[in-house]
């Protein structure tokens, strides 16, 4: 057996390539300076899941196969009665991709994922909080490969939320962007 530990394709490139060009771009004066990706989170809301309770399982379960990782289900903070939601209940489902499978995670949603979304022209840059993190909306489950289209039976959507260490936008614009996340407009 062999000493050699795995590293994600996009780990790798992250600190070969990306780090140096945001050193260059941003000017900072050490590696330690430039922007990273602290975690993933893929969160997923459930329509219908007060009346039929198996939905949350089914989107648990999804989610766990889509990421890789065990998606635990979300409860309701407070009781709306308009919505005959109690508090405590399950409306959705939701992982946090850190470390190997946030990087694998990020390569399959780049390069497998998002280029079976139909028309799919780049995705919108507008969507950054003001404090260096990016929230992309996924309409269909079905564009991910480990979904078997056959037992899908409502197709939903789902947030994938980056949170990176960037301390403006346009910083984590452009880490976003060495990464590889297709953004529609401006020089790509």
């Amino acid at each position: 057996m062999s000493n050699i530990k795995y590293t994600p394709r996009l780990s790798a490139r992250y600190k070969e390539e990306v780090v140096p060009s945001l050193v260059k771009r941003f000017g900072y004066k050490s590696v330690m300076q430039a922007p990273r990706l602290e975690k993933i989170c893929v969160n997923r809301g459930v329509n219908g899941a007060v009346a039929d309770k198996k939905l949350v399982d089914v989107a648990v379960e999804e989610l766990s196969l889509i990421t890789g990782q065990k998606a635990v289900p979300t409860v309701s903070k407070k009781d709306i009665s308009n919505f005959k939601l109690r508090k405590g209940m399950p409306i959705g489902a939701r992982v946090t991709l850190r470390g190997e499978k946030m990087y694998e995670f990020l390569d399959r949603l780049i390069s497998v994922a998002l280029p079976r979304v139909r028309d799919f022209r780049g995705i919108n840059d507008k969507s950054f909080d003001g404090r260096g993190n990016f929230t992309l909306g996924v309409t269909e489950q079905i564009i991910f490969p480990e979904i078997d289209i056959d037992k899908v039976n409502k197709i939903t959507g789902m947030d994938i939320t980056f949170v990176t260490t960037a301390k403006t936008n346009e910083e984590a614009y452009e880490l976003l962007k060495e990464m590889g996340i297709p953004f529609k407009g401006k020089n790509n």
